[in-house]
């Protein structure tokens, strides 16, 4: 007798990891307690050397929906590639493997989509943590069509990557991803994805969106990143046949490795933390900044207004 084939599941998540051990058994663990349950979960091993694999293999030995690929090292747009091919499910849910997914995360998703069926990528907000999952602030993206690709066409990833979910049939229709455009690969997926389709996000958060010394790049990466997301707008124009636009993201994302960017960004993270209720986290965030310069005046600002006063 022929065995049954296995059934397809409605949504397909997919995690790349390469060395993320510190963070990824909480990020798979955020993905088991889904409320919603018929999803399977590719998780590709990017060729880590700290144990990643061992850790997916133990979840997957215990929950059949987790499946872990291995294979050597061939950067983040060769493993999304692989993974959209091994995926079986008509929506596709995008997921890191430092983040952690709120539990009705993909219910929502699943939802939003099913009511609304010319959106083919709905994000949402999402909290910022940090490596000690100090809660910092939640982050509102945009949630109509229209603002989101306006602020897309000038460079302003308004959909957070691993909180998408995109149906597959759209991403297939496009290719994939585009190694030419990495590492604003999701900037040029979000365009094009955009003109085949509406965009959207959700109110409500669907992540918590991790944030830590892992993640910090250098002012060449950041740079790099920059004509990337540059050379990606100056496709989308020419490809909508757009005159007169203009790249307006500038803004550092990401501290560099100078003592200034550090600090600036300690202090704009402990502000955020504060004006969000997050007392301690921001007098722990002031602490670091003083600790870093201790003749930084916005570094003592944030120290006192978080011994002193309430948000």
């Amino acid at each position: 007798m022929t065995p049954a084939a296995p059934r397809t599941p409605a949504v397909s998540v997919l995690l790349p990891v390469y060395n993320g051990g510190a963070f990824l058994e909480p990020a798979l663990e955020s993905i088991r307690a889904q409320t919603f349950t018929d999803f399977e979960c590719l998780v590709l091993d990017d060729g880590s050397t700290d144990g990643s694999a061992d850790i997916v293999q133990r979840i997957a030995d215990r929950d059949a929906r987790f499946r872990l690929i291995r294979r050597e090292n061939r950067g983040l747009v060769a493993t999304l590639n692989q993974l959209l091919g091994e995926a079986r499910g008509d929506l596709i849910a995008r997921m890191d493997a430092d983040d952690v997914a709120l539990p009705a995360r993909l219910q929502m998703q699943v939802d939003f989509l099913a009511a609304h069926p010319d959106v083919v990528c709905v994000g949402g907000a999402h909290w910022i943590i940090d490596e000690a999952d100090r809660t910092i602030a939640c982050v509102d993206n945009p949630v109509d069509d229209a603002t989101i690709q306006s602020l897309a066409l000038r460079g302003h990833t308004t959909i957070c990557h691993p909180a998408a979910m995109i149906r597959a049939s759209a991403l297939a229709g496009l290719g994939g991803y585009r190694a030419e455009f990495y590492p604003t690969e999701d900037l040029d997926l979000w365009l094009r994805l955009g003109e085949v389709g509406r965009l959207a996000n959700l109110a409500d958060p669907v992540i918590k969106y991790r944030f830590h010394s892992g993640s910090i790049s250098g002012q060449a990466a950041q740079g790099k990143q920059r004509l990337a997301a540059v050379r990606t707008c100056e496709a989308a124009w020419a490809r909508r046949q757009l005159t007169g636009m203009a790249f307006d993201a500038n803004e550092a994302w990401r501290p560099s490795e100078s003592v200034e960017s550090k600090l600036k960004f300690l202090v704009r993270y402990g502000w955020m933390a504060w004006n969000s209720g997050f007392r301690r986290t921001a007098f722990i965030y002031g602490t670091k900044a003083v600790g870093l310069r201790a003749r930084s005046l916005a570094g003592w600002q944030l120290l006192l207004a978080a011994l002193l006063k309430s948000p």
